[in-house]
């Protein structure tokens, strides 16, 4: 497990390239924030998270079974995970920030449809700000 990497692997690198390449500006793995989010976009409070489809447990009803070697260990790491995966998207939500999170295999297979959803979401936050903008007197 100490080869397992918690950051930089390669779909938050290809994430991370296509979004630069939009000219969309961000931090990595900004341990101010709850989670440590793989990318925080500060300007408009989005929090991207690339999950891995074990250790995050996708699908994890149809998988579950399928583990064979130490069950119990993973069983109970692999729930811990996504239990701590729900504790900090409601802490980012109460921050006031949008959380994102891209399983890997979308990423590889679909990375336009991620740039995508981030953009969508960093206009909603330019409409959000508007909306809670103080209305101005023009008389």
């Amino acid at each position: 497990m100490r080869r397992i990497k918690s950051r930089d692997t390669s779909i938050e690198l290809a994430l991370r390239r296509a979004l630069w390449r939009m000219g969309v500006r961000y931090r990595k793995n900004d341990k101010r924030l709850p989670g440590s989010p793989d990318i925080a976009i500060t300007r408009f409070r989005i929090a991207v998270f690339c999950d891995g489809e074990f250790w995050h447990g996708e699908n994890w009803e149809a998988r579950k079974p399928k583990l064979q070697n130490n069950r119990d260990y993973w069983i109970a790491k692999i729930e811990r995970n996504m239990r701590r995966d729900l504790e900090i998207d409601r802490r980012l939500v109460c921050l006031g920030w949008t959380v994102i999170r891209f399983w890997g295999g979308e990423i590889r297979k679909n990375l336009p449809s991620c740039v995508e959803a981030v953009r969508e979401a960093m206009f909603q936050a330019q409409l959000d700000a508007f909306d809670d903008a103080e209305p101005f007197d023009v008389t």
